[in-house]
C-alpha cells in the first residue's frame, strides 16, 4: 500500500518507555520516530488479523475442524 503523506502526531509515555525507545533507536540507527511508526503498523495489522479471527470465531456458518481432519482432508499433504 502507498504511504500517504504523514501527519503530526503526540503521544505522552511512561519515562521508562522513552528511555527504551532511545536505547532501541541508538542501537539500530533509526529515528523514534520510525520505530513508533513501525509499531503502530504492526499493532493495526495484528489488531486487523485479530478482528477478522473474532469475526470467523462468532460466525455460526463458519465449520470448526481439528487439525488431524484438515490432515485428512488435505490427504496426509501438511509438512511433507
Amino acid at each position: 500500500m502507498p504511504r500517504t503523506a504523514s501527519v503530526p502526531f503526540s503521544v505522552r509515555l511512561p519515562r521508562d518507555d522513552v528511555k527504551a525507545l532511545d536505547e532501541l533507536a541508538r542501537a539500530t540507527d533509526r529515528t523514534k520516530t520510525y520505530l513508533v511508526q513501525k509499531a503502530v503498523e504492526t499493532y493495526l495489522a495484528e489488531h486487523a488479523d485479530y478482528q477478522v479471527a473474532l469475526d470467523r470465531l462468532r460466525d455460526k456458518g463458519d465449520e470448526v475442524i481439528s487439525s488431524a481432519e484438515l490432515r485428512r482432508r488435505l490427504g496426509g499433504r501438511v509438512g511433507k
